[in-house]
C-alpha cells in the first residue's frame, strides 16, 4: 500500500487504477491507451466515490461516442438528425492529388473521402500512415440540395497527450527505490508485480526497449497467452501493430504512385510490431521485404524509389513457439518457428535482444494489475520523449567485453544497456551492482542471438567464435555470460561445466571397501551460481555428493519458519536418506530461528519430525540459536555456504509437477560455496 500511495503523491493527475480500463472495456475492441486516456480524465484519484461517478462517465462516453461498427447506420442517423455530434474512431487519411485535397477514412463509421484540412494532418502527420490513429472527431451533417458533400469535420483531435514535461517525470525517480520503481513500471503495463520474481519482471520490461531506443531490432518467440504483444497493440499510440502475414514492403517502407512516392509505417511510427511473427503455411515470405528490411535493421535507411529514406522506427517481432525450448536446443534451434525467408544469418545478426518469452507464465486473471500505475498515454509520451537520448557509453565504465565480439554484438549490448537505464534510472542514479545487472541481461540476450546463428549459418562456424564475457574495471575480474537455458540444458560453457567425475572406493556389506561400477564426483571446493529462473536444480544435484560419506550432519538456516521452509527442509531430509552411504548411522541437526510466540508451534512440528525420522533409523535434534549464517556442516570435512539458505525455489502450483519435483521448479538467484575444511 505503500507504494500505491507514493505512486499517487509523486504522479498526480497522471495515474489511473488499472483494472478499471478492464471494467469499461469489455468486448469493445479498443485499445487500452484509448481506455486510459478517458478515465485519466475521471477516475485519476484514490477516492471510490469519484472513481464510480468518473467510471460511469466514461462507460457514458463509450457508449454515446464510440461507434460500433454494427451501429454506424444508426450512428449516421443520430449525426443528421443533430446536425452535428462526437464520436471516437480510427481515422486514416489520403491525398487525393487530383482534387488537390486530404481526405479522410473513418474506420467503424464506414465513411470514406470525406475532405479534411491540412492543418490536422501537419500537426498529425500519422494521420497518412495507412494504419489510423484514434481520434476524437466533431463531424457535421449539412442539409440541403446543393450539398455535394454532406459530412463536415468540424474538430479532430488524436487520444494522446499533447506535451509532457520530461524533467518532472524524471525528477519523481529519487522519490522511489530501484525495487518500487520497477514494479511501478510493471503496473504501469498492466501487470501485477507481485506474481513476478526479478528476472521475469526484466523480461517484461524489455518489451519496452523498442519504445524507448531508436532503431532498437528486438525478437521475442514463447507460447500463446505471455502477453507478448500487449505492450505494442495496447500501451501506446507511438507503436503500431501489423499481422506478421500481411507485412508488404510497400506497407512498411514505401509504395510508389504515379510520380509520388508514399512512406510507409517505418516514416510514421516509433514501433513497428510484428503479431504472430511464424510460419503460415501457404504463405510465402517475399525476398525484397527480406533484403529491404535487412537493410533497414543495419543501416537505418531503406530504398525502394529514387530516394533513399533514413528512419528511426524499431521493429519489433513477436511469435508463438511450436516447441519447448529444451525440444530445439536439441533438435533445432531458437529461431524455428519464424518464417523460413527470415531464418538468414545476415538477417538475424540484426536482431539485438531476443527476449525469453517462454519464462513468462501463461497470463491468467490474477496476473493483471489492480493496482495503480502510470496512465498509458503519459507514459507513452515519455519514452517517445527518451528515445532522443543516448546512455549507451556509460557501459564503458563498468565494464570491457571481450574483443573477440563482432561490431554488432557490442552494438546490441550497449543499445541493450541504454534503453534500460532510461526505462529503470532515468535520472542516471544507479550503483555499480545495478549497472551489472543490466549488462548481464543485456549481454545474456545477444548471446541468445549468436548461439543460433552458430547453428543456423555455416559462414558463422567458419570464423573464430565470439567468446561472451567481459573484464569489470572494478576488480579486474573476467566474467562469462551464459543463457539460462544453456546452463539448464546442461549446455553452458566448459567454465560452468560439472567437475569432472571418476570411480570411487566404496564401503561394501561388511565394512570393506571395493571399486563400484558407480561413478562418483570427485568432490572439490567451488562456488555454484544460480539464475533467477534456473530450472534443473534440486538439493540432490547440489548436496548429494557432499552428503554421501557424512554420519553428522547440522543445518543452520535461521529462515526455517514458514510452511514451505519447512516442507524444503524435510525434502533436504529425503535427500540425505537417499543418498546417504551409512542411512541408519546419520544424525541431523537444524539450528534455525523463529519468533517467541511461534516457537511452541514449530516445537509441536519439529517433534514429529523428529519421532517420524527416529523410525528410519536417524537421530534428529534441533535449537532456535541460529542468527544469520546459513550453512550446512558436516563431519567429512566439507562446509557448504548457503547464501539464500535452503529457500531458493520459486512460489508453484500445489498441484503441478514442481510440487513433486524440485527440478521442475524456477530457483530464485542464490549462490553456494564448498569448502574443504583442512
Amino acid at each position: 500500500m505503500e507504494l500505491q500511495n507514493k505512486i499517487l503523491d509523486a504522479f498526480q493527475g497522471k495515474v489511473v487504477r488499472k483494472d478499471l480500463a478492464f471494467l469499461v472495456k469489455g468486448n469493445l475492441p479498443v485499445p487500452t491507451f484509448v481506455l486510459e486516456y478517458l478515465l485519466g480524465q475521471y477516475c485519476a484519484c484514490d477516492d471510490e466515490e469519484l472513481i464510480a461517478q468518473g467510471l460511469e462517465k466514461v462507460k457514458s462516453v463509450i457508449q454515446n461516442n464510440y461507434v460500433h461498427r454494427a451501429e454506424a447506420e444508426e450512428v449516421k442517423g443520430k449525426i443528421r438528425e443533430a446536425g452535428k455530434y462526437r464520436i471516437i474512431d480510427k481515422i486514416s487519411v489520403q491525398l487525393n492529388d487530383r482534387a488537390d485535397q486530404y481526405e479522410a477514412f473513418f474506420a467503424n463509421l464506414g465513411l470514406n473521402r470525406i475532405p479534411i484540412g491540412s492543418e490536422y494532418v501537419r500537426r498529425n502527420p500519422k494521420l497518412l500512415s495507412g494504419n489510423g490513429v484514434w481520434s476524437i472527431i466533431n463531424i457535421n451533417y449539412l442539409s440541403g440540395e446543393d450539398v455535394k458533400i454532406r459530412w463536415e469535420i468540424e474538430n479532430l483531435k488524436p487520444i494522446q497527450i499533447s506535451n509532457i514535461t520530461l524533467q518532472e517525470y524524471i525528477d519523481q525517480r529519487k522519490n522511489f527505490n530501484t525495487e518500487e520503481w520497477i514494479d511501478l513500471l510493471v503496473h504501469t503495463v498492466g501487470l501485477d508485480p507481485e506474481k513476478l520474481n526479478r528476472r521475469e519482471k526484466f523480461i517484461t520490461l524489455a518489451r519496452l526497449l523498442p519504445l524507448v531506443e531508436n532503431n532498437f531490432n528486438f525478437m521475442e518467440l514463447g507460447p500463446k497467452g505471455t502477453g507478448k504483444s500487449h505492450v505494442f497493440s495496447e500501451l501506446s499510440p507511438y507503436g503500431v501493430l501489423v499481422s506478421g502475414g500481411d507485412v508488404t514492403s510497400a506497407r512498411l517502407f514505401s509504395k510508389i504512385s504515379g510520380n509520388n512516392e508514399i512512406l510507409g509505417l517505418v516514416g510514421y511510427w516509433d514501433v513497428v510490431a510484428w503479431d504472430e511473427y511464424e510460419q503460415q503455411k501457404g504463405k510465402t515470405v517475399d525476398a525484397v521485404l527480406v533484403d529491404t528490411m535487412q537493410n533497414y535493421l543495419a543501416n537505418k535507411t531503406f530504398n525502394r524509389g529514387k530516394a533513399t529514406h533514413e528512419a528511426s522506427a524499431s521493429m519489433a517481432f513477436v511469435g508463438n513457439t511450436k516447441h519447448t525450448v529444451p525440444y530445439m536446443l536439441k533438435n533445432s534451434h531458437l529461431f524455428e518457428s519464424i518464417p523460413n525467408g527470415f531464418i538468414k544469418g545476415a538477417f538475424l545478426d540484426r536482431i539485438h535482444l531476443y527476449n525469453p518469452g517462454w519464462e513468462i507464465s501463461t497470463l491468467k486473471k490474477d496476473s493483471f494489475s489492480k493496482g495503480y500505475g502510470l496512465i498509458t498515454d503519459y507514459i507513452a509520451a515519455v519514452l517517445h520523449e527518451l528515445r532522443v537520448s543516448d546512455h549507451s557509453a556509460l557501459l564503458n565504465n563498468f565494464v570491457k567485453f571481450d574483443t573477440s565480439l563482432s561490431e554488432r554484438d557490442h552494438a546490441a549490448i550497449r543499445k541493450t544497456f541504454s534503453g534500460m537505464i532510461k526505462l529503470l534510472y532515468p535520472d542516471l542514479n544507479f550503483t555499480k551492482e545495478e549497472a551489472m545487472e543490466i549488462i548481464d541481461f543485456a549481454g545474456e540476450c545477444r548471446k541468445r542471438v549468436k548461439d543460433q546463428l552458430y547453428i543456423i549459418d555455416e559462414t558463422f562456424r567458419e570464423d573464430k567464435p565470439a567468446v561472451f564475457q567481459y573484464l569489470r574495471a572494478d576488480n579486474g575480474k573476467t566474467v562469462v555470460v551464459e543463457t539460462l537455458e544453456r546452463i539448464e540444458n546442461g549446455m553452458a560453457q566448459p567454465e560452468q561445466l560439472p567437475q569432472e567425475v571418476e570411480p570411487e572406493a566404496l564401503p561394501n556389506a561388511a565394512g570393506s571397501t571395493s571399486k563400484s561400477t558407480e561413478t562418483r564426483v570427485r568432490l572439490a571446493s567451488k562456488i555454484v551460481n544460480i539464475r533467477a529462473n534456473q530450472k534443473g536444480v534440486s538439493y540432490k544435484s547440489l548436496f548429494g555428493d557432499y552428503l554421501r560419506t557424512a554420519k553428522t550432519i547440522k543445518v543452520v538456516d535461521p529462515w526455517v519458519r514458514l510452511p514451505h521452509q519447512i516442507d524444503n527442509f524435510v525434502e533436504l531430509v529425503q535427500v540425505i536418506r537417499e543418498v546417504s552411504d551409512y542411512p541408519e548411522e546419520v544424525k541431523i541437526r537444524l539450528s534455525t530461528h523463529n519468533d517467541e510466540e511461534r516457537i511452541p508451534e514449530m516445537i509441536d512440528i519439529l517433534d514429529d519430525l523428529k519421532d517420524e525420522l527416529a523410525t528410519f533409523g536417524i537421530e534428529f535434534e534441533y535449537d532456535f540459536d541460529a542468527v544469520h549464517d546459513r550453512q550446512i556442516e558436516l563431519d567429512n570435512g566439507w562446509t557448504i555456504i548457503m547464501g539464500r539458505g535452503l529457500d531458493i525455489f520459486e512460489k508453484f502450483n500445489r498441484f503441478s509437477i514442481g510440487a513433486t519435483r524440485q527440478a521442475c521448479r524456477r530457483c530464485r538467484e542464490s549462490s553456494f560455496t564448498f569448502i574443504e575444511n583442512v
